[in-house]
């Protein structure tokens, strides 16, 4: 049911955009540098004159240089028919009046989108706190996939919301992950290759020369005769970042049904451990670490998220076979 519209204003942000932009349209610079804001929203804003660069209004396909002086003045008109609130169990792992971390089970869809208009992230955010409907896209600031499960922050208040979107730019959120990969690892790495879309595929993600800048690096768990348990750790965000740059360098997750291929079995192998290998129906990827310097009083906080069943018992499957 739509109600009347609320506007509601957001503080002024004033950022300089960094030399790697350099030669992007201008709305795609934004993009970069406001990912909490969709690409038409931005180009709005940038026709309205609420976005700027050097104080001066700009067109769309401007191109950037580095260095300049982009300010933002956005008064957000959203109908507040945002999505249904939900009865979905959360399971939180920290809350106060500003911020809230919760621990995402596999399966669910963080933001609605065509398929999954209800039963998301969103839905249950509303339910357990109205408030959350006025901040954008329910104080969601980065969102892992549907089947990865793990940690996520969300912003309460405006305040916090862009506190939280300022530590992602500068790169400052220690955000830990814990994979399980095809293949043998000898040691740990950083893999720094840009991200972009398939060229072919466009629900995929390749490396590509033309894409957008992408760090993780990783380093050694534990190692099986097939399989390697990993730590990641993100330096950038992009989407499906761990699970392209993993198969990238030919060690792909384990279930991951776009980039993973077909399962690698242990010599030997049981038929117990052959049948988890062989139906482990999602990528084996856990957001078990996050950092951040706490918004509002501006201390350092970090909490962390035990491994979800599915996964823990394949990896003492895997150590009985080892």
């Amino acid at each position: 049911m739509l109600e009347p519209i609320e506007v509601n204003s957001l503080p002024t942000r004033t950022l300089e955009i960094p030399s790697d932009l350099a030669g992007l349209r201008f709305d795609q610079a934004m993009s970069a540098l406001f990912p909490e804001y969709s690409r038409s929203r931005l180009q709005d804003w940038i026709r309205k004159g609420n976005l700027t660069i050097n104080g001066v209004q700009q067109s769309s396909k401007n191109r950037v240089i580095g260095g300049e002086k982009v300010t933002l003045n956005a008064e957000i008109e959203e109908p507040s028919s945002h999505p249904e609130p939900e009865a979905i169990p959360l399971s939180i792992t920290y809350e106060d009046e500003d911020l809230l971390i919760v621990d995402k089970p596999s399966g669910l869809v963080v933001h609605p989108a065509a398929g999954n208009w209800t039963g998301t992230l969103q839905n249950a955010l509303i339910h357990h706190c109205k408030d959350l409907a006025k901040i954008p896209r329910c104080g969601i600031v980065h969102r892992i996939d549907k089947d990865t499960t793990g940690l996520l922050m969300i912003a309460k208040t405006l305040e916090a919301h862009h506190s939280l979107v300022q530590q992602l730019q500068e790169r400052t959120v220690n955000r830990g992950y814990i994979a399980l990969v095809q293949g043998a690892m000898t040691g740990g790495g950083t893999i720094d290759a840009p991200i972009g879309r398939h060229p072919t595929d466009r629900k995929r993600f390749a490396v590509q020369s033309g894409g957008k800048l992408a760090v993780t690096h990783f380093r050694l768990a534990e190692r099986f005769s097939k399989h390697t348990l990993i730590h990641v750790k993100l330096e950038t965000g992009r989407t499906h970042q761990i699970r392209v740059h993993m198969s990238h360098i030919n060690y792909p997750l384990v279930g991951d049904p776009v980039y993973g291929g077909r399962p690698r079995l242990p010599a030997g192998a049981s038929d117990k451990l052959t049948k988890m290998l062989q139906t482990f129906g999602r990528q084996a990827l856990h957001a078990e670490k996050l950092g951040i310097v706490h918004p509002i009083t501006g201390h350092y906080q970090e909490w962390a998220a035990a491994l979800p069943q599915d996964f823990s018992c394949l990896i003492d499957e895997l150590r009985t076979a080892n």
